[in-house]
C-alpha cells in the first residue's frame, strides 16, 4: 500500500511540476484566469466521460454532500489556483516556491488542530529536510537571494493560498465514498464554475488573453496531467497514507519543476538542482523510516 502511494504521490508532483514550465510557456499566448477556467472545464469533461459509467451510481451520493463536493472544488482547486495566478503578479517565483513548500506544515497544524493527529520528530525532522531542499531549489544554491527576500502583498496572497490547499487536503478525510474519477468530475465542476467570476474579473481589467494554438495546447495539458491525473492521485495517495505525509511530497513539485526547465526549456542544470532533489528525498525518506521503526 505505501510504495503504491509513494508512486501515485510522485506522479502528481511531476505533473504539478510540468504545470510550472506549463505556466512559462503560456506566457503570451493565454492569460491566467482564461488558463485556470480552461484547465478546469477541460478537467470537468474528461472526468464526467469517465465517469459516466459510476456516475449512475455515484451521483445520488455526490448530491447528498452536494456542499462539501464544492467546497473542495471551490477552494483546493479554483481559489488556490485563482489566489497562487494573482501573487505571482506581485512577488518573485523564489518567494512562491518557498511559501508554497508551507503547505505540509499547514497540513501538519490544521491535522493537529483538529483531530489531535500526531506528528512524530521523524516527521518534523523530514519536513525540516525537504524544506532546506527547497529553500536551496528555490534560492539557486545562493545564501545572497534567500536573505534578499522581502515580504509584500503578493507574499500575503500566497499564504492565504497555500492555507486553501492545506485545509483542503486536510479536508479529504470526509470525502464521499465514490468512485474517484465521479469524485473529480463533481470538484472540477464546482472549480470551473467558481473560475468564471475570476475570468470576468481577468477580462474586465482588459488583461484577457485569448489561446492561440499553443495556448489550446496547453490548456489541454494542464487539464488532463495537472489537472485529471494530478488531483486524483493526490486524492488517492492521501487516503492510502494519510494526509500529513502525503503532504510532505509537494516539496517534490519545485525540484522536479527545475528539472523539466532544464529537459524542456533548455535551462541549464546547476549543482544546486541535484542538491536540492537530494534533500527532498531524504527528508521524504527520513519521515517515512522514523514513522515505520516507531510502527
Amino acid at each position: 500500500m505505501a510504495m503504491r502511494a509513494y508512486a501515485l504521490l510522485t506522479l502528481t508532483t511531476l505533473c504539478w511540476g510540468a504545470n510550472a514550465v506549463a505556466g512559462r510557456l503560456a506566457v503570451g499566448h493565454v492569460s491566467p484566469m482564461v488558463l485556470t477556467s480552461m484547465r478546469w472545464a477541460i478537467c470537468f469533461v474528461a472526468a464526467t466521460l469517465l465517469a459516466l459509467p459510476h456516475l449512475r451510481r455515484d451521483l445520488a451520493e455526490l448530491w447528498r454532500n452536494r456542499v462539501l463536493v464544492a467546497g473542495y472544488g471551490t477552494i483546493g482547486f479554483a481559489l488556490f489556483n485563482g489566489i497562487f495566478y494573482t501573487a505571482a503578479h506581485y512577488t518573485t517565483a523564489i518567494n512562491l516556491v518557498i511559501i508554497q513548500a508551507g503547505i505540509p506544515l499547514v497540513v501538519f497544524g490544521l491535522s493537529f488542530a483538529l483531530f489531535r493527529t500526531p506528528v512524530s520528530g521523524a516527521q518534523i525532522a523530514g519536513f525540516a529536510v525537504t524544506l532546506v531542499g527547497v529553500l536551496v531549489t528555490a534560492a539557486h544554491g545562493s545564501l545572497a537571494a534567500l536573505m534578499a527576500l522581502r515580504v509584500n502583498r503578493g507574499d500575503a496572497l500566497m499564504l492565504l493560498a497555500i492555507l486553501c490547499y492545506g485545509g483542503y487536503t486536510v479536508a479529504l478525510r470526509w470525502k464521499p465514498s465514490v468512485h474517484w474519477l465521479s469524485f473529480m468530475a463533481g470538484i472540477s465542476g464546482a472549480a470551473f464554475v467558481v473560475s468564471l467570476p475570476l475570468l470576468g474579473w481577468e477580462a474586465a481589467r482588459g488583461a484577457a488573453v485569448w489561446p492561440d494554438a499553443r495556448g489550446w495546447a496547453l490548456g489541454l495539458f494542464t487539464g488532463f496531467f495537472p489537472g485529471l491525473v494530478a488531483q486524483a492521485s493526490f486524492i488517492a495517495g492521501a487516503g492510502l497514507i494519510g494526509a500529513n505525509r502525503a503532504g510532505l511530497f509537494i516539496n517534490l513539485v519545485p525540484v522536479f519543476g527545475a528539472v523539466l526547465s532544464v529537459l524542456i526549456l533548455r535551462e541549464g542544470l546547476m549543482a544546486y538542482h541535484l542538491a536540492g532533489l537530494a534533500l527532498v528525498l531524504s527528508g521524504l525518506a527520513l519521515a517515512e523510516r522514523g514513522r515505520l521503526a516507531a510502527a
